[in-house]
């Protein structure tokens, strides 16, 4: 994938170093997010007619459940694209009602079907993402609950929804086979989405990602935090509420939804 290209008249050495940054971070996320979708695709191609009518890890949503979500959520983030594009308000989903509509709709198609809408949304926000404009990429939107964000901050969400929603389909992938850079960012979001919340416990979560560790707080009360130490794939699994704490070290507290 080409780098983003800079434009650098009337811009100082700090706003294009800036912008040099922001283009190489967009860059480097989309390409993880081909590599996510490209895993994604071949698991989905890898299941029948019954097996995705089978149960996915989400209580009440089958796999084609999941494989549909994940297909409106692209397009989804299609819609915050043209936002971040035309400065014009355009709203990840109409309504929540009408997602949830369209997933309970779209769970019933057949396997073939199921694998070629995912395939053409996926396409979709490629081609809309890397059309988008470089300076459209600080512009200010809004994610699916109407929290204001900067539009490059949709590649980290779209990532996230792609390797948690995989595991889901509970399928020859597991929270062990992300790579591990996608895994240490995908941690850092979801320590963050768990932060200021009252009802999460303090918390003190330490990563060993091989050559080096990373340490993040949660702090819900001014108590003393519980401290849980273990591997990127298990602790991920556990902070998500997709596994157990068993392959982890500490006391581990019990945890709200994550969402």
């Amino acid at each position: 994938m080409a780098d983003i290209a800079l434009g650098t008249g009337g811009r100082s050495a700090a706003q294009q170093a800036a912008a040099a940054q922001l283009a190489h971070q967009v860059t480097t996320q989309l390409t993880a997010i081909d590599e996510a979708s490209s895993r994604l695709l071949d698991t989905v191609a890898g299941l029948d007619e019954l097996a995705v009518r089978q149960p996915s890890l989400l209580p009440g949503w089958s796999r084609a459940h999941v494989i549909t979500h994940l297909a409106r959520n692209a397009d989804g983030f299609v819609n915050l694209l043209i936002w971040a594009r035309t400065g014009i308000e355009h709203a990840m989903y109409a309504s929540g009602d009408d997602r949830d509509e369209a997933i309970a709709e779209g769970a019933v198609r057949s396997h073939r079907l199921l694998l070629e809408d995912l395939a053409a949304s996926c396409d979709r926000f490629a081609h809309a993402a890397r059309a988008l404009p470089e300076g459209a990429w600080t512009a200010e939107i809004a994610d699916a609950v109407g929290d204001p964000m900067p539009a490059h901050h949709m590649l980290r969400l779209r990532l996230l929804e792609i390797w948690v929603h995989l595991v889901d389909l509970d399928h020859d992938v597991d929270f062990d086979d992300i790579p591990r850079p996608a895994a240490e960012q995908l941690l850092e979001d979801v320590v963050q989405q768990y932060g200021g919340r009252p009802d999460v416990p303090a918390l003190s979560v330490e990563v060993d990602f091989g050559d080096h560790r990373r340490t993040w707080d949660l702090r819900g009360t001014t108590a003393p935090p519980s401290r849980v130490r273990g591997e990127p794939g298990p602790m991920l699994g556990w902070l998500l509420g997709r596994t157990g704490p068993e392959l982890l070290d500490g006391d581990s507290p019990n945890l709200p939804d994550w969402l």
